[in-house]
């Protein structure tokens, strides 16, 4: 028996053994599906520094820069689909196994492969929809775009008079959104087995949550091509791809 296959059997055998699980998940389980990880190296945030909040804030220039970024990443977002480890977190969830995924990610590729709305918890927002930073009011993509490709026209929210509409994702320097994070917070300390996938843990206050879950008793696996930082926590490590690890543990093609 080879170390892989010892590996995926440990890994089993938490999943078999646990009544209540949680998925954390990071930017490698989507650059599988080509998304690119903003902060590795050759990534967005390579070329272009992240604009901060209060810059967005405080400049038409930054504003329309966030917009003219928008177009860009929402090329490979928009093409993207989800892979074999989207798939096999879809099915823990549909089974029963997994109660709720924290996810990073802004993609929306969790909902995509099928996940109810309601048991993914987005820290960081989501690129696929934009919110009025005033009353919160939802605007669609895709009747906000067109006007600003045309002539760089910046949207403003109609509905409560002309306040800023910015893409529902959370920007360096903006408070994390707090429901999510009460929610991460209550299914971290809920659970009997923490799966962090694809994330390098290294962003806080979220990278805190699988410590949360072990403070509770509860058992951490990572799945991560690279080491991490709080693999010394954890009961289980595989520095392995991620959807052909999850798909053979789950029984996923």
């Amino acid at each position: 028996m080879t170390d892989l296959d010892v590996e995926l059997e440990q890994f089993q055998s938490l999943l078999d053994e646990s009544s209540r699980a949680v998925i954390f998940t990071g930017a490698g389980i989507s650059t599988e599906s080509g998304i690119p990880d903003f902060r590795s190296p050759g990534g967005v945030w390579s070329t272009n520094q992240p604009i901060e909040f209060q810059d967005f804030m405080a400049s038409e220039a930054m504003r329309r820069e966030t917009w003219k970024r928008k177009i860009n990443t929402d090329v490979s977002i928009s093409a993207a689909e989800p892979n074999r480890g989207h798939r096999a977190v879809e099915k823990l969830v549909r089974t029963g196994k997994v109660s709720a995924i924290i996810t990073q990610n802004i993609d929306g590729l969790h909902q995509a492969s099928g996940v109810p709305d309601e048991k993914v918890i987005e820290l960081h927002g989501n690129s696929t929809y934009a919110t009025c930073l005033e009353c919160g009011v939802r605007h669609e993509l895709d009747e906000i775009m067109p006007a600003f490709k045309e002539n760089e026209t910046l949207p403003v929210c109609k509905a409560c008079g002309g306040h800023y509409i910015k893409p529902a994702t959370i920007s360096f320097g903006q408070s994390m959104p707090e429901q999510p994070m009460r929610d991460a917070q209550r299914e971290s300390e809920a659970c009997d087995l923490f799966i962090s996938i694809g994330s390098s843990l290294v962003v806080y206050p979220a990278a805190g949550f699988p410590i949360v879950a072990k403070r509770g008793g509860a058992r951490l696996v990572i799945l991560n091509r690279d080491p991490t930082e709080l693999e010394a926590a954890a009961d289980l490590v595989l520095n392995r791809e991620i959807g052909p690890t999850l798909g053979d543990v789950v029984g996923v093609n």
